[in-house]
């Protein structure tokens, strides 16, 4: 239900090198050498490295050595991974989609000792293995495929199963659909520290009713296409950790205290240099959460600590904000006693030492602002760098202070660059990777030395180059107060040529709920990507704002306020806001549009039916339309149990006011959406035929949640989007 997913608002990622990184403009992270002084990087079938501060070149491995002995072409490599002491590399190539993202492929090793390229798991079907990673001691490589766990032997290539009973429903080393698409676990095992055993989630999904889509064109019969998936309200899938041992492949389970339906295990690592297992668990409420120390060797637990809120306990995992991989989630201190917590307990995100031995916790981050994210923690100089912007929520700063709570806050990003900033730190913290941008500046990169903040080359320099890199605004940021005293941030480009003294339309574009935020100080954030031209030059002003309940940095309250209320004060606040917005003598009352995408659509309609006299045209794209069949993990965790208060489910469902539609409705959605399913707009339809309301609908046979396979889609979609809206709302002053 989500158009930009954020993995539940922070992740964190420091361990395996380049397996499976993204920031937040979608291009790879930095993948840096083990001594911080180099990063890798594939450039045309090669692997090379380039060593700062003069970014001097070499390759460490060639297209012919990337290339297999029975073939005459290299492998194409999607993501590589490194032994600990980066003497063997593991690359995966062949790779396919797994729901959301590409998971499984296959995996090469390359060895720098040998000078050689093997391919594993061989026997096992091609393109099937998922998160394959080297052992501490670099010996073995372990794998998922077809929901077993394999172990295989890098000296003679043996493999070994560490688990048999693997089935559709019964999920070894991996995750669920709902578990993938909520909590972003799809990495299900982790590696002793000694190399002697593997631990492993085990998701049990035999439970869960299959949701079947159908598939009507790949032949002349229809094929069903069967999904395990627990709608809002039913039982979540059963979960329990194990720990395997690789020598004789018996796994010994972790007592963690509670039903294994009515519980979620969202976070497990070992703990350095032990046998012993971290782990987080949420009730299924997740309003509670309690972290857990487990004997690997015995299966026993014990709580060291727990949390709880009013509305719901978020799951941050402090790091790379959007990730595959969320191996090693936790972040240890102090020699393994402790690790690096965040929380909102005082009403805003805060960074605390939690202790694993009972001590009381440390506040680090102190102040009425949110911490954003993790950058880096440089243990030896006892520092801790984060992102946060005290000031605006649509920016992102670096800042950075002590471990030990007695510090202050220091920026660190230069006050002159407005906007926001990100940084890939490298491995020892003394060089990061700097990328910027803001409305009107193209996203722009340097490697700068952590310690000023100064760029590594004149060349490279952001501050040196920005004249070169700023556009002409054309984004304006505003603030708005609606009539309940509530401040939206929000955007707005301007028609071209843009006269005062005439009335324009206005196009809102929403998305309104828990998962995202859409007024960002980011190049191209007010980009339509639907819109077939350029609407500023065609006549329109463009608008989005953010309302109460999404994710932006404003503290608890802001955030938490949507609890069991989505549909409800999202929908006021943008309709309010909207009001206001309105009186401005430029705009055009008569010629007002509203669209969205996912929770977006839902929004949309929502709108439309509720703010007829607002909202005269919208155009909706895989919305929810009925609350009640959404997934359960993201529903009950914003919404509460429909078993308990079954009227917010209600009250806050588009289907509910359907019967208002007035103006001119699209409602465009996927037939093969396996995230919001395509029986949401039959359950619509049937609706407005019961009341006799006149709309448009375009579905797209077998097309996902982002409506973009298929020969032909996106022009037809942005072709039927900008027509609709030309139509219905036309452009241009008056």
């Amino acid at each position: 239900m989500k158009n930009v997913k954020k993995s539940l608002n922070i992740f964190k990622i420091l361990a395996f090198i380049c397996f499976f990184f993204f920031n937040f403009n979608g291009e790879a992270q930095v993948n840096w050498t083990n001594d911080g002084r180099s990063y890798y990087k594939l450039e045309k079938n090669q692997l090379l490295t380039y060593t700062l501060p003069n970014h001097d070149t070499k390759t460490v491995i060639t297209k012919e050595q990337l290339t297999p002995a029975d073939t005459s072409e290299p492998l194409n490599v999607d993501h590589f991974s490194f032994s600990s002491d980066q003497q063997k590399v593991l690359l995966f190539t062949n790779t396919k989609k797994v729901w959301r993202l590409n998971t499984k492929g296959d995996y090469w090793v390359f060895n720098f000792k040998t000078n050689t390229l093997r391919q594993i798991g061989k026997s096992l079907p091609p393109s099937s293995l998922m998160f394959a990673k080297f052992s501490p001691d670099g010996n073995t490589i372990a794998y998922v495929s077809n929901n077993n766990i394999y172990a295989e032997e890098d000296a003679s290539g043996n493999i070994k199963p560490l688990t048999t009973n693997g089935t559709v429903s019964l999920i070894n080393g991996t995750f669920d659909w709902a578990y993938e698409e909520e909590f972003a676990c799809r990495d299900g095992f982790r590696w002793s520290p000694d190399s002697k055993s593997i631990a492993y989630w085990q998701i049990d999904a035999s439970d869960i009713k299959k949701f079947y889509m159908i598939n009507n064109t790949d032949s002349i019969y229809s094929q069903l296409v069967p999904l395990e998936y627990p709608k809002v309200g039913e039982t979540p899938s059963a979960c329990k950790v194990g720990v395997v041992t690789i020598s004789d492949a018996k796994t010994t389970w972790m007592d963690v205290p509670g039903d294994v339906s009515q519980n979620y295990l969202v976070r497990m690592e070992f703990i350095p240099s032990t046998n012993n297992l971290l782990i987080q668990q949420l009730n299924r409420k997740q309003n509670q959460s309690k972290l857990y120390i487990a004997e690997a060797l015995k299966g026993t637990t014990k709580s060291i600590y727990e949390e709880s809120d009013e509305a719901w306990v978020d799951l941050f995992q402090l790091g790379n904000s959007y990730a595959i991989d969320y191996t090693n989630n936790f972040n240890f201190l102090n020699e393994n006693k402790s690790i690096l917590w965040a929380s909102e307990k005082d009403g805003w995100r805060h960074l605390y030492q939690v202790s694993l031995e009972g001590k009381p916790e440390v506040l680090i981050t102190k102040g009425e602002y949110d911490v954003i994210d993790l950058k880096h923690i440089n243990s030896k100089e006892g520092f801790v760098y984060y992102l946060a912007s005290p000031d605006n929520a649509t920016q992102k700063y670096l800042y950075k202070t002590k471990l030990n709570g007695k510090g202050k806050n220091e920026l660190l990003s230069p006050e002159s660059l407005k906007g926001s900033h990100d940084y890939s730190f490298s491995s020892n913290g003394t060089y990061a990777e700097h990328t910027f941008s803001n409305h009107f500046t193209p996203y722009s990169k340097e490697f700068i030395s952590v310690a000023n903040h100064k760029a590594l080359t004149e060349e490279e320099s952001i501050l040196k180059n920005i004249k070169k890199l700023e556009e002409k605004p054309t984004t304006e940021f505003f603030t708005i107060t609606t009539s309940d005293n509530i401040e939206m941030d929000g955007w707005m480009v301007k028609p071209t040529n843009f006269d005062p003294n005439k009335k324009y339309p206005v196009v809102f574009y929403v998305y309104s709920e828990p998962a995202g935020t859409t007024v960002k100080d980011t190049y191209n954030v007010s980009r339509n990507r639907n819109y077939n031209g350029n609407m500023a030059e065609d006549g329109y002003i463009y608008i989005s704002l953010d309302n109460r309940g999404t994710p932006a940095p404003k503290g608890r309250a802001w955030r938490k306020s949507i609890y069991r209320k989505i549909g409800v004060i999202n929908i006021n606040d943008q309709a309010m806001a909207a009001k206001e917005i309105l009186k401005w003598n430029f705009v055009d009352s008569e010629r007002v549009a509203v669209w969205g995408h996912s929770g977006g659509g839902s929004a949309t309609l929502n709108l439309m039916f509720r703010y007829p006299n607002i909202y005269k045209t919208g155009i909706s794209l895989a919305a929810v339309a009925n609350q009640l069949t959404y997934d359960n993990i993201y529903q009950e965790r914003y919404m509460g149990l429909p078993q308990e208060n079954m009227e917010d489910f209600i009250e806050g469902s588009p289907v509910t006011y359907a019967k208002n539609l007035e103006g001119n409705l699209l409602y465009i959605h996927g037939t093969g959406d396996d995230n919001v399913h395509y029986q949401n707009a039959e359950i619509l339809v049937n609706e407005f035929i019961k009341y006799n309301k006149q709309f448009q609908f375009m579905p797209y046979p077998n097309r996902t949640h982002g409506i973009r396979e298929g020969e032909g889609t996106y022009k037809h979609l942005s072709t039927l989007y900008t027509n609709y809206l030309k139509l219905h709302c036309p452009p241009g002053g008056r």
